[in-house]
């Protein structure tokens, strides 16, 4: 009854995808996001190609399986309107549908590049050491694949960020899983569920890494890189636990009107204060000149963040002179003292497998003198 359910609701969804779609395909070519000034997905192939020397078949490195997935399995996710959605998986999933920069990161991470049906979303190149398995996949021209591409490509997952899940994108989350394919959302990107507002954690991404383990069956490999995080920052606390005035931050992305400052709600936040920062601002989401001025933090993290067709050096730049170049910033102690540090959004906002890039460009700039093996 479920298959007949599914071909029914695909033969709808063709219909309306379809008419969602066709303002879409006709933006710009081989860039179906909306942004002319984003690569198409030829380019992004391009950028993501490994190097001759990577492409050479190297030996398989076996991780000693300790732990096995028994199914059918049971894990919550989130719907599109921010409650928990209970999927079911009789087997690890073999079309996965991976939408956006962690997502498919995650898969590459855990050898699951033979699970993946397509992906779409780049803004960056993945990991050198994920291009050759990159360069199998299916990446589909547009940025964010329409409801009718989804539908076509017969999925038996979903794997993308809460704010893809709309109808005039991926679709309705508790839909598809009604309907037999199962979603899974980045815990730290869901909407909120009413007024309801959340707190963006590490440990939401451990989960998130870690049940996607459990899914396909490698949680050895999930853990280890979960552990990995871990133990960094562990490390840190333990090196630092003498220093007894610990140092005070701002986290900080600037836009056309001030600041938004990455407060104790957020992932980056959190990154922070489990380093042993503190936030010198905890509870302001926008903060203006004098805000800035009138908190004097220790250290300044600069947030930026280069989408595909950015030059990144040029960026980072650009968002690191809002504050060395403005006068009324020159007398702040982490100007004066060389501590104003960029930060990639990418590595401290649903950051997936690249949170322990996060941990260490914080735990660098908290601590200038701390080595990490």
């Amino acid at each position: 009854m479920k298959k007949k359910l599914v071909t029914k609701w695909m033969a709808g969804a063709l219909a309306a995808g379809m008419a969602l779609s066709m303002g879409a395909c006709g933006q710009t070519k081989g860039n179906n996001s909306g942004d002319p000034e984003r690569k198409d997905a030829s380019a992004i192939v391009e950028d993501n190609k490994a190097d001759t020397a990577e492409k050479e078949e190297k030996p398989e490195q076996k991780t000693e399986k300790t732990k096995s997935t028994e199914y059918p399995l049971t894990i919550t996710t989130y719907g599109s309107d921010g409650a928990e959605l209970t999927t079911t998986y009789e087997k690890a999933p073999e079309k996965v549908l991976a939408v956006y920069q962690g997502s498919i990161e995650t898969l590459l991470a855990l050898g699951l590049e033979d699970h993946i049906v397509a992906a779409a979303g780049l803004d960056n190149e993945v990991p050198e050491e994920q291009k050759a398995a990159f360069s199998k996949l299916n990446y589909l021209d547009e940025f964010t694949p329409s409801l009718e591409t989804v539908t076509m490509l017969e999925p038996d997952m979903i794997f993308s960020w809460g704010s893809l899940f709309g109808e005039k994108t991926l679709g309705d989350a508790a839909g598809w899983v009604e309907k037999g394919t199962n979603i899974y959302m980045n815990s730290n990107t869901h909407p909120k569920n009413g007024e309801a507002s959340y707190q963006k954690t590490l440990e939401n991404e451990y989960t998130d890494i870690l049940n996607i383990g459990k899914i396909f069956d490698v949680q050895d490999q999930a853990e280890a890189i979960v552990n990995d995080m871990k133990d960094t920052i562990a490390s840190v606390k333990e090196k630092t636990e003498n220093i007894e005035e610990k140092p005070s931050v701002l986290v900080l992305e600037s836009g056309k009107d001030g600041f938004t400052n990455y407060n104790a709600t957020s992932l980056g936040g959190d990154m922070v204060t489990q380093l042993g920062g503190v936030l010198a601002n905890p509870d302001g989401g926008r903060l203006g000149k004098e805000d800035v001025i009138a908190a004097n933090p220790d250290v300044i993290f600069v947030v930026y963040m280069p989408y595909s067709g950015d030059d990144p050096e040029q960026l980072k730049q650009e968002k690191l002179n809002v504050i060395l170049e403005d006068e009324a910033y020159a007398s702040l102690d982490a100007v004066k003292n060389g501590r104003v540090v960029p930060i990639m959004l990418s590595e401290m906002y649903a950051s997936a497998t690249r949170t322990k890039d996060g941990i260490v460009t914080f735990a660098k700039g908290l601590y200038p003198d701390l080595t990490l093996e």
